[in-house]
């Protein structure tokens, strides 16, 4: 669902106040007051930049049991960036279900001192596990659909009152919003079936794969577009070695049209987790995507699919993926394709494993960049059993690259281990900025992913207390009313006044997690000292109002100034 935000103004009496005493007196304002020190706002605009540039590492060490290990510490690791090692400036272990325990331990809420003001509303029991199942239905087939549905149905009994289940498809054509009705999750389940985009019943001539296409269009290998053209010589003309050059443009124009197709496949399907990445970040506690595919490879969208990883990663949503072919056998399945000649063979069939092998690739990389688990087994149960929950374990490392050119390369990344031993699961590289980023766009973005997360940021004193009229058994009125200590807020000193640009948003969320109503009211504050100094001790109050049916609720309240200082707390409510 889609984020809404209630644009508000809001300026209070003592705010009319201080703009009426500027206009009078900013003519007796010195004017060299405009390149005093005191304006800071172009310095913390690089500090902002800053932390743009931060590029988060997640990662996952597992031992010789394939356990996670959760006793390392920030002197253990070391990070290279293009082969050269980087300072970790910072460093936490995450352990899983803890986002969750926060999330149903939120602050409730409290009363106001004003006595007119109706009792405190309850506190509410937050659903603490989100699992979305998104099945690759453009590129599996109706035998492995048939295998893993089974498998998650199976899994699918052992939900718990505070579980959340969504069915997705990279399609599109069949999905149901998280739900704890399994009958409604099982009967999506069974309307799961495969759609490729526009792949013909009958096999092609010559019979040239995504990877092959690949190789041939966008690679230029010549042995793989003398492979296929072998092969259309082969299906086409009988082996007429007269027909080469014909055979030749048939193979090129063949590999084309199956790199387009496929193209759209992985884009459609890059797209759909995209989305499904923003949806899963709205949920409270803990949040996890299970990608069920047979894998694909992705020669064209690299930077749309690092682009994702880096959101989920940020939104803290994790990615765990599982290879629906099970133990595949590297070997040419002539039920579906025709054999190429005996003269090509060979080399089709190196093709071929090296197709299957990197297939795995995608599914590995959106699991580990993210502290997924990535299964890749025949034993279904099992595998849906690892994925369906995060690692037990799992670092975040944080570095600032040295003197990083804002060219939008892709750079390699490589995490170890000085002294601990272990296996090392984390993200293969990240792409480079490019150019300076924008702050009114970084604003937006950074005031959206802190409403769609549930970590608590503790940036800029803040309170939230929620109360709530009933004026029928079935709608009631719900008063979220923020308090901020503007005291401890980064001001711009101009013109004798303290000035910045506060951003403070109410969002609603129900005991589903699905995102119900919200509110963004901007402060435009120029306060003279006096008033910050005197008037505002006890900071500035807001309210926000929403129209609810009786239920339970989580309110979301964030706080952002103007220079990325941020705020963000929960608390649940529950009207009876």
């Amino acid at each position: 669902m889609p984020l809404v935000i209630v644009w508000l103004l809001l300026c209070t009496a003592a705010w009319a106040q201080a703009t009426g005493n500027s206009s009078t007196s900013s003519t007796s304002t010195p004017p060299q007051q405009n390149t005093s020190p005191e304006i800071t706002s172009q310095e913390t605009s690089t500090t902002f930049q800053v932390k743009v540039n931060l590029v988060e590492v997640r990662v996952v060490v597992r031992d010789t049991k394939g356990q996670p290990m959760g006793n390392l510490k920030q002197e253990d690791f070391q990070i290279f960036d293009n082969g050269k090692p980087q300072v970790i400036s910072r460093f936490s272990m995450e352990k899983a279900g803890a986002a969750a325990a926060t999330t149903s331990a939120a602050t409730p809420s409290k009363p106001t001192a004003n006595p007119a003001e109706p009792e405190m509303a309850p506190t509410a029991v937050i659903p603490q596990r989100f699992v979305a199942y998104l099945f690759d239905d453009v590129h599996l087939k109706d035998s492995d659909i048939a295998q893993t549905r089974n498998a998650v149905k199976r899994q699918l009994r052992s939900m718990t009152a505070t579980d959340r289940v969504a069915i997705y498809t990279t399609s599109g054509l069949t999905q149901i919003d998280f739900t704890d009705d399994r009958d409604k999750l099982f009967e999506t389940l069974d309307k799961i079936q495969s759609h490729p985009l526009g792949k013909s019943a009958v096999t092609p001539c010559p019979n040239i794969s995504y990877y092959m296409a690949d190789l041939i269009q966008n690679k230029h290998d010549q042995r793989a577009l003398v492979m296929a053209t072998q092969d259309a010589l082969d299906c086409a003309y009988l082996d007429d070695p007269n027909m080469y050059n014909q055979a030749k443009t048939m193979a090129e124009t063949t590999a084309l049209e199956e790199l387009n197709r496929n193209d759209d496949e992985t884009r459609m399907a890059l797209n759909i987790l995209n989305n499904l990445i923003g949806r899963t970040a709205a949920m409270p506690g803990e949040r996890t995507i299970v990608l069920v595919s047979p894998g694909f490879i992705n020669p064209d969208e690299i930077s749309q699919q690092v682009s994702l990883m880096d959101r989920a990663l940020k939104a803290k949503v994790v990615i765990s993926t599982l290879d629906a072919r099970g133990l595949y056998t590297q070997s040419i399945d002539i039920s579906e394709e025709r054999p190429p000649s005996q003269k090509v063979a060979g080399v089709y069939q190196e093709y071929r494993n090296d197709e299957l092998a990197g297939d795995d690739d995608i599914l590995a990389e959106l699991a580990y960049t993210t502290g997924g688990t990535f299964y890749h087994g025949n034993d279904f149960d099992e595998g849906f059993r690892r994925v369906a929950s995060p690692p037990e374990y799992s670092y975040l490392l944080g570095f600032t690259p040295q003197n990083l050119k804002l060219d939008g390369k892709y750079h390699r990344l490589k995490v170890s281990l000085k002294h601990s031993s272990g296996a090392v699961q984390a993200r293969n590289g990240y792409f480079a900025p490019k150019g300076p980023a924008d702050a009114s766009e970084q604003a937006k973005q950074d005031i959206e992913d802190a409403v769609l997360s549930r970590e608590e940021v503790r940036g800029i004193p803040i309170e939230v207390h929620t109360q709530f009229f009933k004026s029928d058994q079935a709608d009631a009125k719900l008063s979220v009313v923020a308090r901020v200590d503007v005291r401890q807020i980064h001001f711009r000193k101009d013109n004798g006044r303290n000035n910045n640009d506060i951003t403070i948003v109410s969002a609603l969320f129900d005991d589903n997690g699905n995102f119900v109503a919200g509110t963004e009211k901007v402060l435009q504050l120029h306060l003279k000292d006096e008033t910050l100094e005197q008037r505002l001790g006890s900071g500035i109050t807001l309210k926000s109002n929403f129209d609810v049916k009786p239920g339970s609720y989580l309110v979301r309240l964030v706080v952002r100034g103007e220079d990325g200082q941020l705020a963000a707390q929960n608390s649940s409510v529950e009207i009876p």
